[in-house]
């Protein structure tokens, strides 16, 4: 059986030092436990470097912005920070997790008192979904629950409690026998999955929601550049469930997932098909380092 997450080899960057894996606590009245008042960063590193390792820290100091905290470190200082986590786990290929929360100062939904704290984590984490289900397509449901109305939720911010229905609707999922689940909006139109940007193909054009209710992904962005590269139309747009009977081709985008096509959801069928399997390899080209790319 694997470790669980509390008792892993290593260190863990805990604000301003580096310290034993194990020491990384926090008390259970934290504000940030009670309230969610929480805002994190999942990031990976390909060969030594940290893929966007800036543009990730700089949504970090933003998402704790619109939470109504600022974490006291620059972005300069938190991505250095996660380089010597790396370094001193002595890992080149893995996952990276920094996240920042309210302490125990202050006990109530107010918590402006309440120290900020920064955590840096980093573990070896190989492809999010088995090997041999992503290349064929994976099967996604459709969630019940519905990215919320900007206007009710900070859903710009990369926050923890907006992930509570995320792992709802993935659990239940999985428990039904799929991958993961296609969330709807508050207006029942196409969002995104549990935790990863939906992209769809029809007739050779590109199209993925808009995203005013939930994150503009990082690797959303990649995959929109890779695509224009290529001279790939895309639009940005309003899409309802039942044009989906439409499109020939689905995938999902995200630090964990990558690129990882989906053959499945629900009732609408796809097949992998050459944009999908050009822009995976794009995207493998792209985080890859340069210059190891480049000896490759």
């Amino acid at each position: 059986m694997a470790l669980t997450f509390d008792q892993r080899d290593g260190v863990i960057w805990y604000d301003g030092k580096l310290i034993p894996w194990a020491d990384a606590k926090l008390h259970v009245l934290s504000h940030g436990l009670h309230y969610a008042s929480a805002v994190f960063e999942g990031e990976r590193a390909y060969g030594g470097d940290i893929f966007k390792c800036t543009q990730h820290s700089e949504r970090l100091i933003r998402s704790g912005k619109v939470l109504d905290f600022d974490i006291p470190y620059s972005a300069a200082e938190i991505d250095a920070a996660k380089r010597l986590v790396l370094k001193t786990n002595g890992q080149t290929d893995a996952y990276v997790r920094p996240i920042a929360w309210r302490g125990s100062e202050m006990m109530g939904v107010s918590g402006q008192q309440n120290k900020i704290h920064l955590a840096i984590a980093t573990w070896e984490w190989p492809s999010y979904f088995d090997p041999a289900e992503r290349l064929k397509g994976i099967r996604l449901a459709l969630a019940d629950y519905r990215r919320p109305d900007p206007k009710t939720a900070p859903v710009l911010a990369k926050a923890a409690g907006l992930y509570m229905i995320c792992t709802i609707s993935k659990h239940k999922a999985e428990r039904e026998g799929y991958a993961d689940a296609m969330m709807l909006d508050w207006q029942g139109r196409v969002a995104e999955c549990t935790g990863a940007n939906i992209f769809f193909v029809q007739d050779g054009k590109l199209h993925t929601p808009i995203a005013d209710c939930f994150l503009d992904g990082i690797s959303r962005q990649t995959v929109v550049e890779l695509a224009k590269r290529r001279g790939i139309d895309i639009a940005e747009r309003r899409i309802m469930p039942d044009e989906l009977s439409g499109m020939s081709e689905c995938f999902i985008t995200g630090t964990a997932a990558e690129v990882t096509p989906v053959s499945e959801i629900a009732q609408w069928r796809f097949k992998p098909g050459k944009i999908t399997e050009q822009l995976m390899a794009d995207y493998t080209a792209e985080v890859q380092p340069k210059g190891k790319a480049a000896a490759a």
